[in-house]
């Protein structure tokens, strides 16, 4: 695989790892490009392997989703694709993309271009080229910026990219300043791939994001959130989190992270919570279930409250009569905090009731001192965690992170025995499905009664007494019901 247009030299034995593993990664899936790259040079057309593809097969980390592209118009491309795909999509058309699936791999087929923001507009005004070199001049990094021209596989990087990729180190192809003028959003994407990838950004990377953050407000809330998910997702989020920090963009996209830094915690008080949080944020990525698993791998929710679960505190903070700082209530001022951002950025209405209600509830178990919740408030804590359970338990675990041993210790252990009280009553009682012991319809026919609000007050008055008092045989709930029914004809 000839290294075109690679003019500065870097170490031949980083370079020959790299390009042994590309090798690799391209023999495997070479019937699949191979086949439809000569279908694309019999048509009259040139095709390359590009940007993440590239970048991905020299980590050796090449997936089953391949990026391609052409010289081709997209209405050319679908003329190739069509007869010879097993499905077809065009979701991306308007941006010069053309998707398909073939033999298990997920063609994604775009059209050269370039494409840049207007200054008022939140999107991209896209733009088709006509060589792979202005194509690859207007990726948004030099590790994005190589290609493969197939089926001859010759290797394309006029950006050196391949250096970069050997140092581990995020540069853009033109002036940072230049490519974060074209998309803004480039600008997350650097703290995103840093995330992701275990890369460095180089410091005039760093400089101009700083100079340029404002530049941010221009694009879709969709788009951020999009590029915040991914790098909350990667394997080494904090490392992205501290560059929005660090260079002012979170202050634009997540204000709420960055007011933490001056925020003392009221346990530890020589650590900030902004740090805490990163830390529970670590913490809680320990806890997560392997990929392999059922419900394994990042999960968004759990890390998003892990990371917002204290950004109550900066409104709540009080200095006490006696030296010490409280935070009354920043559960709750936190859980109305996480509804507003959450909903500014865009996420769904059930992303946003899960990860409020774990930040709710991720002060409950302090409560629990050393066991003595009576069973009621051990069906009330499941209750009222409902599906979201088992992240309220690895939450409350990853909130620890004192250095002393034995608090901690202490703390593992009461947790251990919460959890166990919950599987013991979890066998007796079926908590997961926590419903009084009669249900509407038999509560209507034993009082005699119509659908109406009296049918809902009955209800949670029985709700309530299985709470406290764990299950009923049926004739004491009926007359309990009974009891209760006639207190209220009173």
């Amino acid at each position: 695989m000839p290294n075109a247009n690679n003019s500065h030299p870097t170490p031949t034995n980083e370079l020959s790892h790299v390009q042994r593993r590309a090798v690799s990664e391209l023999l495997r899936v070479s019937p699949v490009a191979d086949d439809i790259a000569r279908r694309f040079r019999d048509a009259g057309f040139t095709l390359a392997l590009v940007g993440g593809s590239v970048r991905d097969a020299l980590l050796g980390r090449l997936g089953n989703d391949l990026d391609f592209t052409t010289d081709a118009r997209p209405e050319e491309v679908l003329k190739i694709v069509r007869p010879w795909a097993d499905a077809v999509w065009e979701v991306g058309i308007a941006f010069g993309t053309v998707g398909c699936r073939k033999s298990g791999f997920d063609l994604e087929i775009t059209t050269y271009r370039s494409e840049a923001y207007d200054r008022t507009s939140r999107k991209p005004e896209v733009s088709y080229g006509d060589s792979i070199e202005e194509d690859l001049a207007r990726r948004d990094f030099t590790v994005n910026a190589m290609a493969v021209a197939l089926p001859e596989k010759e290797f394309i990087d006029p950006h050196n990219g391949l250096e970069d990729l050997a140092a581990r180190v995020l540069r853009t192809p033109g002036t940072p300043q230049e490519s974060f003028s074209d998309d803004p959003l480039r600008m997350m994407r650097a703290a995103r791939f840093a995330a992701q990838l275990d890369f460095e950004v180089a410091p005039e990377v760093i400089t101009a994001m700083k100079e340029m953050a404002g530049r941010l407000d221009i694009v879709s809330a969709e788009r951020v959130q999009g590029e915040l998910n991914k790098l909350i997702l990667s394997a080494h989020p904090r490392k992205g989190l501290r560059l929005l920090v660090d260079t002012g963009l979170a202050a634009l996209v997540l204000p709420e992270l960055p007011a933490l830094r001056l925020e003392r915690d009221e346990h530890h008080r020589h650590k900030d919570v902004y740090e805490h949080s990163l830390t529970v944020l670590d913490q809680a990525i320990a806890l997560e279930a392997p990929g392999g698993q059922p419900g394994g791998g990042p999960d968004l929710v759990l890390r998003l409250a892990a990371l917002l679960h204290d950004i109550g505190k900066p409104r709540t903070r009080r200095f006490e009569k006696d030296g010490g700082v409280s935070f009354h209530h920043h559960e709750v001022v936190g859980a109305k905090m996480t509804r507003s951002r959450m909903t500014k950025l865009k996420y769904s209405n059930d992303l946003v009731k899960d990860v409020s209600k774990l930040v709710e509830l991720h002060l409950r178990f302090h409560g629990y001192g050393t066991g003595e919740w009576t069973d009621s408030a051990v069906r009330r804590y499941v209750r009222d965690a409902g599906p979201l359970l088992d992240r309220l338990h690895k939450l409350t675990r990853s909130d620890c992170t004192t250095r002393n041993k034995r608090k901690a210790k202490a703390l593992s252990d009461a947790y251990d025995g919460l959890e166990q009280r919950i599987a013991d009553l979890q066998e007796k009682e079926e908590l997961d499905a926590i419903r009084p012991d009669l249900d509407g319809n038999e509560i209507m026919r034993i009082l005699d009664i119509g659908p109406g609000p009296q049918v809902g007050q009955a209800y949670r008055h029985m709700l309530e007494l299985r709470l406290e008092n764990g299950p009923m045989e049926q004739d004491e709930a009926v007359a309990e019901l009974k009891r209760w029914w006639a207190a209220q004809q009173d």
